[in-house]
């Protein structure tokens, strides 16, 4: 099973950036890029080489749906799993982006201290069905 190292995470609320660092690089030991909009975080997929996105569903300019649509059009990067993180806990939503192919949604305010738990345990879900 392949361990998850390297996550790009893009919000544009700068206190869900900071938390979500301490949490994902103090609580757990992840390796976190973070940027706080969908163009920033394009033009750097190449550098940072991610394991995982984690993407807020609402941000201005570009939404967490629309940049996952144009990563999937990235033959380098299409197969990267993507977990979205929203405020509105509407189980339509969060059905519609698990049928679009997310590996997770993560309701906010989430909890720092388990916010790396739960990415493990969709990564491990995934690699899990990918090697069975």
């Amino acid at each position: 099973m392949t361990e998850l190292k390297t996550i790009l995470h893009v919000d544009d609320d700068e206190d869900i950036l900071v938390i979500a660092r301490m949490a994902l690089q103090l609580v757990d030991t992840f390796e976190i890029h973070q940027f706080n909009s969908g163009p920033a975080a394009l033009a750097a997929l190449d550098d940072v080489k991610p394991q995982l996105l984690l993407f807020d569903v609402m941000m201005p300019g570009m939404t967490g749906p629309e940049l996952a649509e144009k990563i999937k059009l990235m033959d380098q990067h299409r197969d990267i799993p993507i977990i979205f993180m929203t405020a509105k806990a509407e189980d339509a939503m969060s059905k519609e982006l698990l049928e679009g192919g997310a590996l997770d949604v993560i309701t906010k305010p989430f909890d720092p201290m388990t916010l790396g738990q739960q990415i493990r345990s969709a990564w491990q879900s995934r690699e899990l069905a990918t090697n069975s």
